[in-house]
């Protein structure tokens, strides 16, 4: 299994913010966890407000904690409430379940992270986020 590396989390964070900016998004926040759940970078956009770490890393952690891209969380919270609130609370709170959240996949198709975007519509952060892991040469699994 390979690894996210550290260049690499941050040339997905640029990718972010530069699709970001081509779509006239708001300001962005992104995080990019490695596959522990652990943050291998983060920036926030400046006029991106101060919750904006703790909203990505929920999205990205959620994602990578449950196996699935936030979007799916959504759905789930959507169709079985009580779980999701339970697992939000098995993490600590650390569980946003709205788009934005994007598993990142190796060439084999391993999870190897997450990334987190938030700070405009969350369809919008996780087009951002798509366009940051595909920058890579990774995969995006958003569902």
């Amino acid at each position: 299994m390979s690894t996210l590396t550290l260049e690499q989390a941050r040339r997905i964070i640029d990718a972010a913010f530069n699709a970001g900016a081509e779509h006239g998004y708001k300001p962005l926040a992104v995080i990019v966890l490695d596959a522990g759940g652990h943050a291998r970078a983060f920036a926030r956009q400046d006029g991106a407000s101060n919750l904006r770490f703790q909203i990505a890393h929920g999205k990205a952690y959620g994602a990578l904690g449950l196996g699935v891209g936030s979007r799916a969380l959504m759905q789930r919270a959507e169709e079985q409430a009580y779980f999701i609130a339970a697992a939000t609370a098995a993490a600590g709170g650390a569980l946003v379940p709205v788009p934005g959240g994007v598993l990142v996949a190796d060439t084999e198709g391993e999870i190897i992270g997450a990334v987190g975007v938030t700070g405009d519509t969350s369809d919008h952060d996780e087009v951002a986020a798509v366009a940051g892991i595909e920058s890579v040469g990774l995969t995006a699994i958003t569902g």
